[in-house]
């Protein structure tokens, strides 16, 4: 017992332990601050999308600060969701369409940006519509007719199936087909279909092959802003004659069109580096992608199912943090996980070393009550010849015991105090033993 005294007083000692319970906490915070991964999954879309091509463009990007960005092809937009929402499916970051999501099926997702406009093209052949003197302008024409309304899974489904129930036209009332870009194509070109709906940006690739065809034309939304007004997550979007392409002046003729938000969705509990890596490498790329939106328009926090992730929002509105716009990307992460963790460690310890002091005080101040009151039992039965030897012994355990008491030079004084009342004890005793 005395051996462990000794080691509990020890100053050694104690920096010993205080370095090990730091240790050990630094340890459990390092846990739960841990560092984001370097490979990371996005779920895009058909390879002849622009999602996919966009998340090939950004693995090039993020590959230049040591993270693999695995590009998965998939159906669309609402499998892009599943994938997401599912945890075993190890998607990490999906492109979503505006307006698809049912956001109460999907509380766990969060926005981390709006990327570009996906305008809804509606192709449609002139003849198919030579009553209305080959001309397509209000999406109740397409009654009777045979429609392209997209593939299962995909966000052209979705979203064309709300703008056909809202210009309230049936289900059996066209005759739709659900079919992948290619096959709509194809069936567009050889004259098995009227009308084919695609959600794409003007950059992707799926649209140039629609340029050859012959007696094809796009349609113009006369009702753009009673679309946009009704369906809040839409935008109307003006695309000058040619835009698409000057070589087959496409589209002939100044039109207007309606346009969701492509959004990047990932888990709420990503990581915040994640976030700035993501969209640093998002500005880069969007810089080419100007045909539709402004310079500068995108990334955007606006127009977005999913609530915009607090980190991004930060981002995009003050641009990358101290640490990722003046150090490489992992020395940055880095550095901030060590901040992270330092800064509940103050918020610990800085309290805790105020109240060291009084602990200290407090503690000494027991130990020399303990001994006060051992004098004062020895001063009671000190007329008691029957314990005239026991008195003489346990003076001397206490003589001993004040003698190795260490105090700093604060609290000198008070250890003074008490040899000097240990000495009038034992002159009292000496006096009544002689």
């Amino acid at each position: 017992m005395t051996t462990y005294k000794k080691h509990f007083y020890n100053p050694f000692a104690i920096v010993a332990g205080f370095c090990v319970l730091l240790v050990a906490i630094f340890a459990v915070l390092w846990i739960l601050v841990p560092p984001p991964p370097k490979v990371i999954e996005m779920a895009t879309g058909f390879p002849t999308g622009l999602y996919y091509q966009f998340g090939e463009r950004l693995k090039e990007e993020v590959a230049k600060d040591g993270v693999n960005l695995v590009v998965k092809s998939t159906g669309g937009t609402i499998d892009n969701l599943g994938l997401l929402n599912d945890p075993k499916s190890g998607v990490n970051f999906a492109m979503v369409q505006g307006g698809v999501a049912d956001v109460n099926k999907y509380p766990s997702l969060v926005s981390i940006a709006g990327m570009f406009y996906e305008p809804v093209w509606v192709w449609y052949r002139e003849s198919g519509f030579k009553g209305e003197g080959g001309r397509l302008q209000v999406l109740g024409q397409l009654k009777g007719k045979r429609v392209a309304i997209g593939n299962e899974g995909s966000g052209t489904l979705a979203l064309s199936t709300a703008l056909l129930k809202i210009s309230g036209i049936k289900e059996d009332e066209i005759r739709g087909e659900k079919l992948k870009p290619d096959q709509a194509l194809a069936k567009l070109k050889n004259g098995e279909l009227d009308a084919v709906f695609i959600v794409a940006a003007a950059e992707a690739p799926i649209l140039q092959k629609f340029y050859d065809i012959p007696g094809i034309r796009l349609m113009s939304f006369d009702q753009a802003d009673a679309y946009t007004r009704s369906l809040t997550y839409l935008s109307k979007v003006n695309v000058p004659r040619g835009l698409l392409s000057i070589e087959h002046d496409i589209p002939r003729q100044d039109i207007q069109v309606i346009a969701p938000t492509a959004t990047l969705v990932t888990h709420g509990n990503v990581s915040p580096a994640m976030i700035s890596l993501m969209l640093s490498a998002s500005y880069d790329i969007l810089k080419s992608y100007s045909r539709l939106q402004k310079p500068g328009e995108f990334p955007s926090g606006v127009g977005m199912d999913f609530p915009l992730h607090v980190d991004a929002e930060i981002y995009l509105k003050d641009g990358p943090s101290f640490l990722h716009r003046h150090l490489p990307f992992w020395t940055a992460v880095w550095v901030g996980r060590f901040v992270k963790i330092v800064i509940p460690l103050l918020v610990i310890l800085i309290p805790l070393f105020t109240y060291i002091p009084s602990a200290k005080n407090f503690l000494l101040r027991l130990k020399l009550a303990q001994v006060y009151a051992e004098l004062r039992a020895l001063e009671k039965n000190a007329l008691n010849p029957e314990l005239k030897n026991k008195n003489r012994l346990d003076l001397e355990d206490i003589e001993r015991r004040v003698n190795n008491i260490k105090v700093s030079m604060m609290d000198s004084k008070e250890l003074y105090d008490l040899k000097s009342h240990v000495g009038d004890v034992r002159a009292r005793l000496s006096h009544l033993y002689t």
